[in-house]
């Protein structure tokens, strides 16, 4: 269940920017096509969460400057701000969400943003200290997840994919919540009052019985999904991470350019090889 393929097809809370700073009056990249060498590069400005969104934008960075883009990141450690500068066009694209943040968030904000193309998945995992299996967890444990609500659908369907609660029939799972849960059989109690940034700290400090993280938290705090986690989502996960735009920019050159190379053979075996399956590179071509 800890392996995934690599052509597989997907994460969230609110804490301050920790970030190196944001992308100013410079932001706004050119709207033509990017160029092939030669000329004045473009300037291309996207939000990152740092790990792993911003590392794989760095090993991205010489495959633009080969296309004539100069490729300038801005790193963030919330998921929000991220979209508020995007909107503000403080940047030219974000690259830290799944699609159904996304959707909220435009729901949520009337943001008229656009997915320009999905690049990996983080499969989110089941994290304790005091139990080395989900059949382990007792009656009454205390399960601790992140205060996103556009997350719960996705810890709850994990949940139930693993056989510990039951969602009522019907319910679109990637927006169920805990009210929707019809079975619970080991009376589980769900605590979501956390930012999800903060819940490897509370792994760390072994509070609850079970935490759910996602994977590019747990790897930011020196995690190993793979080998930390007592369980992980399954390869059905729908939940890709994307390069988000404003509406239209998606056909701008540069954009295209930045999701051409980060579906790259070169960035995908990078992701594989510096994650090996605790983050997963996703094939649309």
């Amino acid at each position: 269940m800890k392996k995934f393929a690599a052509g597989l097809l997907l994460a969230t809370g609110t804490l301050a920017l920790a970030a190196c700073g944001t992308g100013g009056d410079n932001a706004t990249s050119s709207s033509s096509e990017a160029g092939e060498g030669g000329g004045e590069a473009k300037e291309l400005v996207v939000g990152a969460s740092n790990v792993p969104h911003a590392l794989i934008l760095e090993e991205a960075k010489p495959l633009l400057e080969e296309k004539g883009i100069e490729l300038k990141i801005e790193t963030y450690q919330d998921y929000v701000l991220p979209n508020e500068d995007l909107e503000s066009k403080e940047i030219d694209a974000n690259y830290f969400q799944h699609i159904p943040y996304l959707e909220s968030q435009m729901a949520d904000h009337g943001y008229d943003f656009v997915n320009a193309g999905g690049i990996h998945i983080e499969p989110i995992g089941i994290y304790s200290k005091k139990y080395k299996s989900l059949e382990d967890l007792p009656d009454g444990a205390t399960i601790l997840m992140s205060n996103s609500v556009a997350d719960h659908g996705r810890i709850l369907s994990m949940l139930e994919a693993q056989g510990l609660i039951k969602l009522d029939e019907g319910v679109d799972k990637t927006k169920a919540e805990v009210k929707d849960i019809a079975e619970n059989p080991k009376n589980l109690k769900f605590d979501a009052d956390y930012e999800a940034s903060f819940l490897p700290q509370l792994y760390n400090q072994d509070e609850g019985d079970a935490i759910l993280i996602n994977s590019n938290y747990a790897i930011d705090a020196g995690l190993n999904p793979l080998e930390d986690a007592i369980a992980l989502e399954d390869s059905e996960s729908p939940y890709v991470n994307v390069i988000a735009v404003r509406s239209g920019d998606e056909e701008k050159g540069e954009i295209k350019a930045l999701v051409d190379v980060l579906r790259s053979k070169e960035i995908q075996d990078f992701i594989v090889e510096e994650w090996d399956g605790s983050v997963v590179p996703v094939d649309e071509k």
